[in-house]
């Protein structure tokens, strides 16, 4: 995609992190920008600095989780701006803990937003995109654990490894069609982003429901000192993801120095080894 101009972008997850990076980059382009959230307040902030700057920009609450409110995002942007060129699935939550101690509403929360969120983007905006007829590009914001699997975050890890699965084969159906849209995965190791508050933003009706315990304290302090201390900025990421979609490439591996842990899990499953430790 090689003009940005006037183009329209849905972004998930806009309110801070990277959602945030990714609208403030492409409205520097001229982008015209439909912003989703489930934080309304952050994400009202999110737009009124957008508007501030010149940018064109809606906010729209959403749960990505739910199907009907990511058609109603879609429908929302297309009454605003009359088409959809650049969709950004990037909204996401972490829960951690000892794989078996993850409980159902674990799995039910993350899974909604992290997997249903992309799968719900992709159902909702690929069929869109490809009426129109025109340049159009998916990004998927999957992660560094959609490639290895880190302990202590086997929820997290499951739905960022099927995002990377669910991307690599809607690459493989859009090119089968010859399609004039493309799409993109981002594998982001660890940069500063709210990703370690996530908690703040689940539902009541899927609370753990069960304490913590020690090694959950224990992760949680080490995913807040992984994400603060990151080299990279959520503008950085955002930066490697604006170039993708210009230049039309699929993997997005923000952080080369995590490669020989990708390389080392590959090589023990073609030798079929025991699956290395990547920390």
């Amino acid at each position: 995609m090689r003009r940005f101009a006037g183009r329209v972008a849905v972004i998930t997850g806009a309110a801070s992190g990277l959602g945030r990076a990714l609208a403030l980059r492409f409205a520097r382009e001229g982008v015209r920008l439909a912003l989703a959230d489930v934080d309304e307040r952050a994400l009202a902030a999110t737009r009124d600095e957008l508007a501030a700057a010149g940018a064109a920009a809606i906010a729209i609450g959403c749960d990505v989780a739910r199907g009907d409110q990511v058609e109603r995002l879609a429908e929302r942007a297309l009454a605003e701006f009359g088409a959809v060129h650049i969709v950004c699935n990037n909204a996401g939550v972490a829960p951690l803990g000892l794989a078996w101690e993850s409980s159902v509403a674990d799995w039910q929360w993350a899974l909604g937003v992290n997997l249903w969120g992309v799968i719900h983007g992709v159902r909702v905006f690929t069929p869109l995109l490809l009426r129109q007829g025109d340049e159009g590009h998916v990004v998927n914001v999957a992660s560094v654990a959609g490639l290895i699997a880190p302990p202590g975050m086997g929820v997290y890890n499951a739905t960022k490894h099927a995002v990377v699965a669910l991307s690599e084969t809607l690459h493989h159906d859009l090119a089968g069609q010859r399609a004039r849209v493309k799409c993109t995965v981002v594998c982001p190791a660890f940069f500063p982003s709210n990703i370690h508050q996530s908690e703040r933003s689940r539902p009541p009706e899927l609370a753990s429901g069960r304490a913590k315990s020690a090694i959950d304290l224990e992760l949680a302090a080490m995913l807040r000192k992984a994400t603060l201390s990151g080299r990279l900025s959520a503008a950085d990421i955002a930066e490697r993801v604006f170039e993708a979609v210009r230049d039309e490439r699929f993997y997005v591996l923000t952080h080369p120095r995590i490669k020989p842990a990708i390389e080392r899990r590959m090589r023990a499953i073609l030798d079929g080894a025991e699956p290395p430790s990547p920390v």
